[in-house]
């Protein structure tokens, strides 16, 4: 009977736990640059992180909006007041590579009338030629995989 190699498991590659940290840290980073923006209602800056060629689908694969359809969206809601206040809560990593993340969140968008759209997102950016970070693509996710997730807030 033929001697059986056994190699003891490899060690946790430094570069993968890196990795890793690096990819949710250009989420969180985007996330919060996509706050500030939409707060600060600068519309150039909020949409110089949305890629030209962006797909948003909602739950019912509607139409996909395009990035002149969300700039003329946002600069009427920026212009007219209309926002009062943009934020994301958690944060469940999907994939990455060395020019995409993947990532779920959860979206609170007050209106200044009062409205409120609070809904699970995933949202795929890539990392294009000049260098930043930018939405490609973004889907609107159903209640039920949104709670799957662990994504909605606990209710008080």
């Amino acid at each position: 009977m033929p001697a059986v190699c056994r190699l003891p498991p490899p060690p946790r590659c430094l570069v993968n736990r890196f990795d890793n940290t690096m990819t949710e840290d250009i989420a969180r980073r985007w996330l919060d640059e996509a706050a500030q923006t939409a707060n600060a209602h600068d519309t150039d800056a909020h949409m110089d992180l949305i890629s030209k060629r962006v797909s948003l689908h909602g739950e019912r694969e509607l139409e996909a909006i395009t990035w002149d359809d969300w700039k003329k969206q946002v600069s009427h809601e920026f212009g007219e007041g209309l926002l009062k206040r943009v934020s994301y809560a958690g944060l469940k990593m999907i994939a990455s590579t060395g020019n995409g993340v993947m990532f779920k969140t959860f979206e609170t968008v007050e209106a200044s009338d009062g409205t409120v759209r609070a809904q699970g997102l995933e949202m795929l950016l890539a990392l294009e030629e000049d260098g930043k970070w930018r939405l490609v693509q973004e889907r609107i996710m159903p209640e039920e995989e949104t709670a799957a997730d662990g994504l909605l807030p606990s209710r008080h």
